[in-house]
């Protein structure tokens, strides 16, 4: 496993709260990565602040993808992993929102590479990143009229008679 340090996990925590105080909900260390969920309203913001911050230096966005817990108040979500090169530090922030308004800031101008990635987690989720140059289905056809990901379908047909669940232990 990666050792992080916690005396540089303790300085961006405490130039996150400094910097943005009431937006950051959370600040853990899961799998040994810290982790921030915040506000939607301060995702760009706060990118901004990881990448320009010349103490921490975040420049390199590893991922961003989309999330959902149906059962969850706030259900859809967005996950950015970020790396700083010169701290050798990955971390992961969270931001939820409604499933009545999944919108989030785009994070395109920030980082380039949010373009695609961006892309994807609407296609698959329906999130919609407000200011995004190019929103578009990027893997799926333009025509589809629902996103796959979603946790709104059964995972099996129910109406299957072909299939014997005792052969798979159930």
């Amino acid at each position: 496993m990666f050792k992080v340090d916690q005396d540089l996990v303790a300085r961006v925590s405490e130039k996150l709260t400094t910097q943005f105080g009431e937006a950051i909900l959370s600040a853990e260390i899961a799998d040994d990565m810290p982790v921030y969920t915040v506000k939607r309203e301060i995702i760009t913001a706060l990118l901004k602040f990881l990448y320009e911050d010349e103490s921490l230096q975040f420049r390199f966005l590893t991922d961003l993808c989309g999330i959902q817990y149906p059962e969850a108040e706030l259900p859809f979500g967005v996950i950015y992993h970020l790396h700083s090169f010169t701290q050798n530090l990955r971390i992961r922030v969270k931001s939820f929102a409604p499933a009545d308004d999944p919108v989030f800031p785009t994070a395109t101008t920030v980082f380039a590479a949010a373009n695609w990635m961006e892309r994807e987690t609407f296609d698959f989720f329906g999130i919609i990143f407000e200011g995004h140059p190019n929103l578009k289905r990027i893997l799926n056809m333009e025509d589809m009229d629902y996103f796959p990901m979603r946790k709104e379908y059964p995972l099996e047909d129910d109406t299957r008679e072909d299939k014997d669940d005792k052969m798979f232990g159930r």
